[in-house]
């Protein structure tokens, strides 16, 4: 994976559960926090200075005018807010536009992005198969807005993508919202002899803080390489788990 040659200074969009998980995390991966924004304050290319990269944990409404600030002030940004996909058009125009790089993702847990990969090559082989129908279920905690989660519908387009024809139509999503459910999807594949699932449990944030400076430290690489644009994480992780 490209990775910069110095520790980085981080700025922090947001300062909820995950942006301050980042921040408490950050001084252990060897970086430093070099501002910290809370709701309402001005996010603006004067505001960043000082800042290598921004990792944005803020709300839906703001991403557009974060990535525009970051892509003024010449600095890569990494996004975790949920909720913005309509807009990503725009965004990627933005940050198009102002020769800025960016990194986005349904999900930034390294252990979802290894079962994301287990998920697609299990459908790729009942597919082949033959006999066995796919099913997906999600819970989470009754906060969480968004349902299906984007990670939910990342794992339908990868099965569905598996079994091409033999799935005309894209499986249903079976999703729950109670209480304190740790964040949870299952993958199963059902025949007639028996059932197959594969689970995924999120049991804290730490894997979505940590995935997001391994994000920072890969999008700043590749702005360092002169390589700009909007990326997914997806492809940061191709580079840390090797491709393919």
């Amino acid at each position: 994976m490209p990775a910069p040659a110095a520790p980085l200074r981080l700025a922090l969009l947001g300062h909820g559960r995950m942006g301050r998980l980042v921040g408490a995390l950050t001084p252990g991966a060897g970086h430093a926090v070099a501002a910290t924004f809370t709701s309402g304050m001005p996010v603006t290319a004067g505001t960043l200075a000082g800042a290598d990269v921004a990792v944005d944990f803020s709300h839906a409404d703001a991403v557009v005018a974060n990535a525009r600030a970051c892509a003024e002030a010449g600095i890569p940004l990494v996004v975790g807010t949920t909720g913005w996909a309509e807009r990503l058009g725009e965004v990627t125009r933005v940050v198009e536009a102002g020769g800025g790089a960016l990194v986005y993702g349904a999900n930034f847990s390294v252990g979802v992005h290894v079962f994301y990969r287990t998920a697609a090559h299990a459908a790729a082989l009942f597919a082949r198969a033959g006999g066995y129908a796919p099913f997906l279920e999600e819970r989470h905690h009754a906060a969480k807005r968004d349902a299906p989660s984007g990670t939910a519908l990342e794992l339908q387009r990868l099965v569905a993508d598996a079994y091409g024809e033999l799935l005309p139509d894209a499986f249903p999503i079976a999703a729950t919202r109670a209480g304190y459910i740790p964040g949870t999807h299952r993958v199963g594949f059902d025949g007639l002899p028996d059932t197959v699932v594969l689970e995924h449990v999120a049991r804290s944030r730490d894997g979505f803080a940590h995935g997001a400076l391994v994000a920072a430290a890969w999008i700043t690489g590749q702005a360092r390489a002169g390589r700009t644009g909007v990326f997914r994480f997806e492809e940061a992780m191709d580079d840390v788990l090797g491709g393919g």
